[in-house]
């Protein structure tokens, strides 16, 4: 039986601007707003970033801490938050959510598992930097999310749980079309699949115009998908998304289309061990 399908809300992202949308939100409150409004719209999970008032990015834990209260005072819903920040922060600073307890403590932890070429930029994790991010997400009690953005990444995972840095079965995000890293094709993503190891779940994260047509591949082939304003701001070809629950909603509609239901906050813990 498929299990209902998790939509995941990436809200803010590090590289979108006001410029480019005039809806991404950036201060606490906007944030809970949004995330409040994903919830309503079918998202189980949010993806989170945080920026600084002039809306450059930062990964200080006192604008997540600040965020992740908006959030958790208005909805239900998983947090999840970014150690890989922004290309060109160092390993202290992409940690900085890893600080926060009780109340603010996230769900889960992103952990990207390999360098890249990002657009004209590298997303640099080296071996030594990936297992130091493991260590402090394990010591943190928190919950990684593999975050692939090529297929040697998903390997990568293997050798993290054999030396008893992550844990397996583990979950998985396959984030596809980024210049410089795997192209978003379905061919792709068949690969990533059948590279899991047994008993891992996957969301897939496609960029741009790849992103929904990419959500309705998920819901199709049992996965779960990331949509949002981190990735694509979009809705259709030349139609701005009057918000990130616009994409969760028509992501949403997609899935149902396919014969999938949508996972609550609470069945979504559940399916991804937390």
């Amino acid at each position: 039986m498929t299990p209902p399908m998790i939509i995941t809300a990436a809200l803010v992202g590090a590289e979108t601007t006001r410029e480019q949308t005039p809806f991404l939100p950036i201060a606490a409150e906007e944030i809970g707003e949004a995330a409040a409004r994903c919830r309503d719209a079918g998202a189980a999970m949010v993806h989170l970033h945080v920026r600084n008032p002039d809306g450059t990015p930062s990964q200080a834990h006192e604008l997540f801490a600040a965020a992740i209260r908006e959030i958790r005072r208005r909805c239900d819903v998983i947090i999840q938050t970014s150690t890989g920040g922004a290309v060109g922060m160092g390993v202290d600073e992409r940690c900085g959510p890893l600080k926060l307890t009780g109340f603010e403590k996230p769900d889960m932890a992103t952990l990207t598992t390999g360098t890249m070429n990002f657009g004209d930029e590298v997303f640099w994790n080296p071996r030594p930097l990936v297992r130091d991010i493991a260590r402090r997400i394990r010591a943190a009690g928190i919950r990684p999310e593999i975050e692939c953005f090529d297929a040697g990444m998903v390997d990568e995972a293997r050798y993290l749980a054999k030396e008893g840095l992550i844990e397996l079965p583990a979950h998985f995000d396959f984030v596809l079309g980024v210049p410089g890293g795997l192209a978003a094709r379905e061919e792709a993503l068949d690969f990533l699949i059948a590279s899991l190891p047994e008993g891992c779940t996957w969301t897939v994260a496609a960029m741009a115009r790849h992103q929904l047509p990419f959500a309705e591949l998920a819901a199709a082939k049992g996965g779960n998908a990331r949509v949002g304003l981190e990735d694509n701001i979009y809705l259709s070809k030349g139609v701005l998304a009057k918000g990130n629950h616009e994409l969760v909603a028509e992501a949403a509609r997609l899935a149902r289309a396919k014969g999938r239901e949508l996972a609550t906050p609470q069945v979504a813990r559940s399916l991804l061990r937390l």
